[in-house]
């Protein structure tokens, strides 16, 4: 037993017994079950997105996919239904339609490659020059002359290269002999090709460029990383 007298109360006595002190009661136990309830659920759920994501990793399926939405604009897979290989978004247009040169295509020495020389414009003699031209760089020469109606005076850019399905890699070749020239397939079943000049020809692009520019277009395209398009 103890007393206190505060200041300021003039000598009033105020006397406080007891011994114990005053203590917060126990939560109840319901409350109890219902935050273990929760935090067992929370618990759980951490685990189960865990062990998908770790089955995912294990078993390749998500670099699959990955894979799979990279190979098309749309996420769909390259092959057809029937297990045949369906075309892609940029695949080759139809005969007569213009296209770049392809990359990773086969190109032959220009010992192997004949080409036709046509003049397109109202330059005379064009056709002969550059035809002489590229028989000092190792091509084998075939027509020399004026291009069809179809082309004549049509081709606005530097050159237009012409070649059927077996001559791809042969145009390659062409192209890279050009500034700017351009690449296109027709319906023609033998490996020649059609060298057409266009207006804005002057000549063919040095050697050197033109090497650096061949290595260029047959540069392997680079592979995307996994979960990388």
């Amino acid at each position: 037993m103890s007393m206190l007298t505060p200041r300021g109360l003039k000598g009033k006595q105020y006397r406080i017994t007891g011994n114990s002190y005053p203590r917060l009661g126990r939560p109840s136990r319901r409350g109890r079950k219902v935050a273990v309830a929760v935090g067992g659920v929370l618990a759980l759920g951490l685990v189960s997105v865990g062990g998908v994501q770790l089955y995912g990793v294990f078993t390749g399926k998500d670099n699959h996919a990955a894979a799979q939405a990279c190979a098309t604009p749309s996420g769909k897979p390259l092959a057809a239904p029937d297990g045949s290989a369906s075309p892609s978004a940029g695949g080759s247009p139809a005969a007569g339609g213009a296209a770049p040169a392809a990359r990773n295509t086969a190109v032959p020495q220009p010992g192997a490659v004949t080409v036709n020389v046509l003049n397109a414009t109202g330059k005379s003699g064009l056709a002969a020059h550059t035809a002489d031209e590229l028989r000092k760089r190792g091509f084998q020469v075939g027509t020399v002359g004026n291009a069809p109606s179809a082309l004549d005076k049509k081709v606005p850019g530097t050159a237009q290269v012409l070649s059927g399905p077996g001559g791809l890699g042969a145009a390659t070749l062409l192209v890279s002999q050009v500034a700017s020239a351009t690449s296109t397939e027709d319906a023609r079943t033998d490996a020649s090709v059609d060298f057409v000049i266009g207006d804005a020809f002057t000549a063919l692009a040095d050697p050197t460029q033109a090497a650096a520019t061949l290595a260029e277009l047959t540069k392997p395209s680079p592979s995307p990383e996994p979960g990388h398009c």
